[in-house]
C-alpha cells in the first residue's frame, strides 16, 4: 500500500515538474512577454430578452356538464374520447320519479278545472237569485235582508271562482316545473367539444339537491390556454400584448407562438388565502412563499396535438434583434453614467484600447452592441491564469 502511494506520489511530483518546465520555458522563450487573455471575437446572432416562466396548457373552452335531478344515471350514451356535437344526447337519468311528478301535477289541475266548473255552475245561479231579489225588491215583495243574502251568495261565488284561477295558474306551473324536470333527465351537449372526462358512471346515483353534480366534462380542443406562472419579481415586465412562446417536454425544439391575453391582477389561489373574517385569516402564513401570478394567452390546437394539463415552458418576449452584434456578456466593464459601458479590445498588434459602447440587449449571455465595436475585432473577457499557479493548485488538490 506504501509503495503505492510513493509511486501515485512520484507521478503526481513528476506531471507538475514538467507543467512548471513549460510554464517556465513559455515565459523565456516566448517572444510575447505581455499578459495573456482570454478574448471573444465580435459577431452576429439573433437576441431576445425574454421572461421565464412555466406554464401548463389547458382548454380555451371547458364545460362541466352536470345533472339537475336527482335519479340514477340510467345510461351513458359517450365515451371518453368522443366528439360531439351542440344538443347530442350524452346520458339519461332515471325518469320513473319526474314523470310520476309531472302525472300528479297534470291530474290536479284536472281536478281543480272540474272544481271551476262547479263553482261557475253555482255562480250563474246566484247571479239568476240576485237578479229576482233585485225584481222582487223593487215592486217591494220581498224582504231587503234576502236581497242583501242574494247578494252576498253572488259575490262569495265570483271570489271562489278567482280563487279557483288562481289555483289553476299555480298547478299549471308545477306542471311546467315537472316538464322541466322530466327533460333535464335527458342530459345533452351544451356545445360542440369533445368529451374529456367521464365523472359519474352508469348505474351511480346523482343527488342534485344543494349543486348540480357533474356527470362529464366537456372541452374544446382546436384552441388551448397556455396559464404561464410569472414570479412577481417579473410580472412588472410584461403586458397584454406581448408576443410568448412555449415548447412542451416532448417536443423541445418546437416553438409555439402566441400573444398575452391578460395578466391577472391577483396572485394564484388569492381567493384561499383569504378566508376568515374581514378576508384577514390566512394571510400571514403564506407571507414566506413565493408569489406567482397567472399569465394568459392562446396557440392553436387544429390536430389535438397539445392536451391538457400538459407542462409548457413559456418565454414572453421582451426584446428581439435580428442578426445582430454582439459580445458577450463578461466582456462589459464598468457602466458610465450615460449608460454606455467600458469595452477592453485586443488589437491585430496585441494592443490593448479601451472602448466606450453602447448596447441594447441583453439576456445574461450575450448582449446587443449598438455603437462601438466592429464585426470581427476581439474583446477582452478576462485573463488567462498563470500556468504555474495552476500547477500548483491542481498538484495540492491532488495530494
Amino acid at each position: 500500500m506504501k509503495k503505492t502511494q510513493r509511486r501515485w506520489t512520484g507521478i503526481v511530483a513528476g506531471a507538475v515538474a514538467l507543467i512548471l518546465l513549460a510554464a517556465l520555458c513559455l515565459h523565456f522563450f516566448s517572444g510575447d512577454k505581455g499578459p495573456q487573455y482570454l478574448t471573444a471575437k465580435v459577431g452576429r446572432t439573433d437576441l431576445e430578452n425574454a421572461v421565464l416562466a412555466t406554464g401548463t396548457l389547458q382548454a380555451f373552452k371547458q364545460v362541466d356538464v352536470g345533472a339537475q335531478v336527482t335519479g340514477q344515471v340510467k345510461s351513458l350514451k359517450v365515451k371518453l374520447g368522443d366528439e360531439v356535437t351542440k344538443g347530442q344526447w350524452l346520458a339519461e337519468i332515471d325518469p320513473v320519479i319526474p314523470q310520476n311528478a309531472l302525472r300528479q301535477a297534470e291530474a290536479n289541475e284536472q281536478s281543480l278545472v272540474a272544481q271551476k266548473r262547479s263553482v261557475a255552475a253555482q255562480l250563474l245561479q246566484a247571479e239568476l237569485a240576485f237578479k229576482r231579489q233585485q225584481q222582487m225588491l223593487s215592486d217591494d215583495s220581498t224582504a231587503r235582508q234576502d236581497y242583501e243574502a242574494a247578494q252576498a251568495g253572488l259575490d262569495m261565488q265570483r271570489a271562489s271562482l278567482a280563487s279557483f284561477d288562481a289555483q289553476i295558474r299555480a298547478s299549471r306551473t308545477q306542471i311546467e316545473i315537472a316538464q322541466a324536470n322530466l327533460g333535464y333527465t335527458r342530459i345533452v351537449a351544451p356545445m360542440n367539444g369533445e368529451v374529456v372526462a367521464i365523472v359519474t358512471q352508469e348505474g351511480q346515483t346523482v343527488i342534485a339537491q344543494q349543486q348540480a353534480p357533474v356527470i362529464l366534462k366537456l372541452a374544446q380542443l382546436d384552441t388551448m390556454t397556455v396559464k404561464a406562472q410569472v414570479s412577481e419579481a417579473d410580472v412588472i415586465r410584461i403586458h397584454p400584448g406581448q408576443t410568448a412562446y412555449f415548447t412542451i417536454l416532448g417536443e423541445t425544439d418546437k416553438r409555439y407562438y402566441g400573444k398575452l391575453r391578460t395578466v391577472e391582477p391577483a396572485p394564484q389561489n388569492f381567493a384561499d388565502s383569504q378566508g376568515g373574517l374581514g378576508g384577514m385569516g390566512g394571510g400571514s402564513s403564506k407571507s414566506n412563499t413565493a408569489v406567482f401570478y397567472n399569465a394568459l394567452f392562446e396557440v392553436p390546437n387544429p390536430d389535438h396535438h397539445l392536451r391538457i394539463a400538459m407542462t409548457a415552458q413559456v418565454n414572453v418576449l421582451l426584446g428581439t434583434a435580428s442578426h445582430a452584434l454582439s459580445i458577450p456578456v463578461a466582456a462589459l466593464g464598468e457602466k458610465d453614467k450615460d449608460g454606455s459601458y467600458i469595452v477592453r479590445v485586443l488589437t491585430s498588434d496585441k494592443r490593448v484600447e479601451t472602448r466606450k459602447v453602447r448596447t441594447g440587449i441583453n439576456n445574461n449571455v450575450s448582449v446587443e452592441v449598438l455603437a462601438g465595436l466592429k464585426e470581427g475585432e476581439h474583446v477582452i473577457i478576462g485573463e488567462a491564469s498563470d500556468a504555474a499557479e495552476a500547477a500548483a493548485a491542481a498538484s495540492a488538490a491532488g495530494s
